[in-house]
């Protein structure tokens, strides 16, 4: 079937060739990627348990997330929290499953809170989730017939929702370097290196023409720094380490800034008992945080929808996020004269998920380049995309895809 596909140029300087860029990355501690993780890791709960006991994944979306900070006092050496962080995951999930005449219930909220305090012990060394944290679930109910829900799942699922995906490729030098940067103060490495580094790192960067400015907020475990000269020495070591991964990624010069908000002639400092300022009163919220390539990056195209805690079957706010990623790799990297590719993909609600409203596929080509060249080779991967639209479920329950 011929698909809404349409193929133009864009008009316009390449990201690279911009004088101002602006790109942020909240990392794994932080407490918007805490409700990102929180709610998804519900979802992937719900998905688990609804194949193996029904065989096939119900409908659920659980992407209403709140972390609600504590109070903390941490000190050099030590500290305590005083008030626990509540993490609440709210949304709709099949609680009630008809079955050969017989109602099997579905125990949602134990999954959820499972899920979430699974989540937070993965992630976090200095978390305490039986005493630092209270998790609630909010999730309300909801009943389905399962041999009507097996009739349903053997066609083509349709779109939940009127939403739309965005995505774009490659990513820039400034993006990879903020995104490498986060991933490698929380990487293992580090973490057995710097054991003080907490899991809370943020980094933002500004290209200005060839100049990249990183400012990074890594929060110092207080049970592991006994004094502001061991702080200060952490805080070096983590800056320059940092400039070593930059002048590995890139030619331009980069200066590299940790915790501009210290005074420590004064006594202020950024160091945390568990490792996240949810600890002391820093709140998140789903869907705030990084956008399917990891990154938050205001100069270029951004959906706002949370990818977190959406079903992976036929909820389109997040199934096109991925398909639109998708389709830009596949045109950047198979077509030639593609210096940018930007996707938007729509949905209309209650149709076939493998029949989006639009898809728009920008490109910003290399000089030499038609778009009347490249157009018919580019419709041919985003309509094959769109057409295995099915197996991004797989996808994002294999982990074989990025969502924030």
């Amino acid at each position: 079937m011929a698909r809404a596909i349409s193929v133009e140029e864009l008009n316009q300087k390449s990201i690279e060739d911009r004088g101002i860029e602006i790109v942020e990355r909240k990392g794994r501690g932080h407490p918007d990627y805490m409700a990102d993780g929180a709610a998804e890791a519900v979802s992937r709960a719900l998905c688990k348990y609804y194949k193996d006991k029904f065989n096939i994944i119900l409908h659920h979306n659980v992407d209403k997330g709140l972390v609600v900070g504590g109070r903390a006092h941490p000190v050099f050496g030590g500290g305590e929290v005083d008030e626990p962080i509540s993490v609440i995951i709210a949304g709709r999930a099949i609680t009630d499953v008809f079955r050969g005449g017989k109602l099997t219930p579905v125990p949602v909220g134990s999954l959820a809170i499972e899920a979430i305090r699974a989540f937070l012990k993965n992630n976090f060394r200095f978390l305490d989730v039986d005493s630092h944290v209270i998790t609630q679930s909010m999730i309300r109910q909801g009943s389905v017939d399962l041999v009507k829900v097996f009739e349903a799942g053997k066609k083509m699922p349709l779109a939940n929702d009127t939403s739309f995906g965005v995505c774009f490729a490659p990513l820039s030098e400034t993006e990879r370097l903020v995104l490498e940067t986060e991933q490698y103060l929380n990487s293992p490495k580090v973490k057995r290196t710097l054991p003080e580094v907490g899991e809370d790192i943020k980094v933002m960067g500004l290209r200005h023409n060839d100049k990249i400015r990183l400012t990074v907020s890594s929060p110092m475990i207080s049970s592991l720094t006994p004094d502001l000269s061991h702080y200060l020495s952490i805080k070096e070591e983590v800056k320059n380490r940092v400039a070593d991964l930059a002048a590995k990624k890139t030619d331009r010069q980069v200066e590299v800034a940790v915790n501009t908000a210290d005074k420590p002639e004064r006594g202020v400092v950024y160091i945390t008992v568990t490792g996240t300022s949810a600890e002391m009163g820093d709140d998140g919220n789903t869907g705030r945080g990084n956008r399917i390539h990891g990154l938050i990056t205001p100069c270029r195209p951004m959906s706002l929808e949370a990818t977190a805690g959406k079903n992976p079957i036929n909820h389109v706010g997040k199934i096109y996020n991925v398909l639109a990623k998708l389709i830009a790799d596949n045109v950047y990297n198979e077509v030639k004269g593609i210096k940018e590719a930007y996707v938007k993909v729509l949905s209309q609600i209650g149709k076939p998920i493998d029949s989006p409203a639009a898809t728009d596929i920008q490109v910003i080509l290399e000089p030499g380049y038609s778009v009347k060249n490249v157009k018919s080779e580019i419709y041919a991967l985003a309509d094959e995309e769109i057409s295995n639209v099915r197996r991004i479920t797989d996808l994002i329950l294999k982990d074989k895809v990025l969502l924030f």
